[in-house]
C-alpha cells in the first residue's frame, strides 16, 4: 500500500499527536493470520513516510529519530492496510512482515503470555521470568 504525497498530507494532518513527543500510538498486526506483532508510536514525519513508501516507520522515543524497522535486521514490515481509531490518536497498521519482528529474534514482541501466575514463551513452551529483553 502505497499513497501519493497529497493524499497522506490530509490524512496526517487531521490525526491527533498527543502522545510523548507528538505522536500517536501504532499498533503493528499480521495482515495474514491476525497476530499482533508490536506496538510503537509515529510521529507525523513517520506517518507520512509509512503511507508514502510501504514500509513501516516509527518515532524512537529514546533515540529522539525516525526508523524503518528493519533498516538494520532487513526484516521490514510491508504496510497493507491502516486503520485510525474513533480518537484519531492511535493507527493499527496490518502488514506482511519481512521476517521476526522482535529484536529477540521470535515473531513477535508479545511472545511471553502469563498463565496461573507462571510467564510462558509460547513460541518455545518455555517457563520464563519477566526480565526485559
Amino acid at each position: 500500500m502505497r499513497m501519493s504525497r497529497e493524499e497522506v498530507e490530509a490524512i496526517a494532518s487531521k490525526l491527533n499527536y498527543r502522545h510523548r513527543d507528538g505522536t500517536v500510538v501504532a499498533v503493528v498486526q499480521d495482515a495474514r493470520n491476525g497476530l499482533v506483532l508490536m506496538v510503537g508510536f509515529m510521529n507525523r514525519d513517520a506517518v507520512v513516510l509509512t503511507l508514502t513508501t510501504g514500509y513501516v516507520h516509527f518515532w524512537s522515543l529514546s533515540r529522539r529519530r525516525i526508523w524503518m524497522k528493519g533498516e538494520t535486521s532487513g526484516h521490514r514490515l510491508r504496510v497493507q492496510s491502516v486503520y485510525v481509531d474513533c480518537d484519531l490518536d492511535a493507527i493499527l497498521v496490518k502488514v506482511v512482515p519481512e521476517g521476526p519482528v522482535c529484536h529477540t529474534g521470535h515473531l513477535t514482541c508479545f511472545y511471553r503470555r502469563i498463565v496461573d501466575g507462571n510467564v510462558w514463551d509460547y513460541e518455545l513452551g518455555l517457563k520464563r521470568g519477566l526480565e526485559r529483553d
